[in-house]
């Protein structure tokens, strides 16, 4: 590639619902799996102040099964005395097309989560 020039990534923008706000500081896991299903971890970051993460690959894009794995339990719950309910949310993606770029948005409510494939 030619200097600046930027290759496939894997993204992510996490939007707290119930706030109406980006979910900054949420842990995030990119992992690559093996032939056998291991998780092989590729990197981690935490969602920046507006619920972003650019490119969580870091490395050329390679064809396989990938998992983005948030870790949700330090978010704030409804109850400020309680935990929220859910504490992790692992999603597996199947990366056919290296030469596109993959975004994985996910949207956060106290009991329910929705995550789609963005463009």
């Amino acid at each position: 590639m030619a200097d600046g020039a930027t290759g496939p990534t894997i993204s992510t923008h996490v939007l707290d619902v119930e706030g109406g706000k980006p979910a900054a500081g949420i842990h995030v896991s990119l992992y690559k799996l093996a032939d056998d299903d291991h998780p092989i971890r590729v990197t981690q970051a935490l969602t920046d102040d507006d619920g972003r993460i650019s490119d969580l690959l870091g490395r050329p894009l390679s064809a396989g099964v990938y998992r983005l794995e948030f870790s949700l339990a330090g978010r704030t719950a409804p109850d400020p005395d309680a935990e929220p309910f859910f504490q992790r949310l692992a999603v597996d993606l199947r990366v056919d097309d290296t030469s596109r770029s993959y975004h994985v948005p996910l949207l956060l409510a106290p009991f329910g989560m929705t995550t789609y494939r963005g463009s």
